[in-house]
């Protein structure tokens, strides 16, 4: 399945949750749902995916993605009023960090629905050393 079908469908998978929900709900419950339509939408996926930062070498802290979904798409939750250029840069050092081709930026917490994709501009096909199995 290309990216652009993948990130269609969790697009999709989210619409749903927000048609249904609405905002005003904590992160977590729009993540619970969301994994929910992402089982139902047939995509593999994993949650709270832990990776280590390195800082010139050396292990400096975690940080877990709320979804990577096909092994290839970082998708990062909000449940705030407006999406902030913090955000959107936490979603970016996320693709970044785990060697993710793509990510989605994703807020429940406007009345509408809110979706940023984010691409890797340091996106390596072949790592020496995958940071993620």
């Amino acid at each position: 399945m290309k990216y652009d079908d993948i990130t269609y469908k969790i697009n999709g998978c989210a619409m749903k949750v927000h048609n249904e929900l609405g905002n005003g709900f904590h992160e977590v419950i729009y993540q619970r749902c969301l994994a929910i339509e992402l089982e139902r939408a047939g995509l593999r996926f994993a949650r709270e995916v832990e990776q280590d930062i390195f800082y010139d070498g050396i292990h400096v802290g975690t940080r877990r993605a709320d979804f990577v979904v096909e092994n290839d798409i970082i998708v990062e939750l909000k449940a705030v009023i407006n999406l902030e250029d913090v955000h959107l840069a936490q979603a970016k050092n996320y693709v970044v960090a785990y060697n993710k081709p793509i990510g989605l930026l994703i807020n429940f917490g406007a009345n509408s629905l809110q979706f940023k994709k984010i691409f890797n501009p340091k996106f390596n096909q072949n790592p020496v050393n995958p940071k993620i199995v």
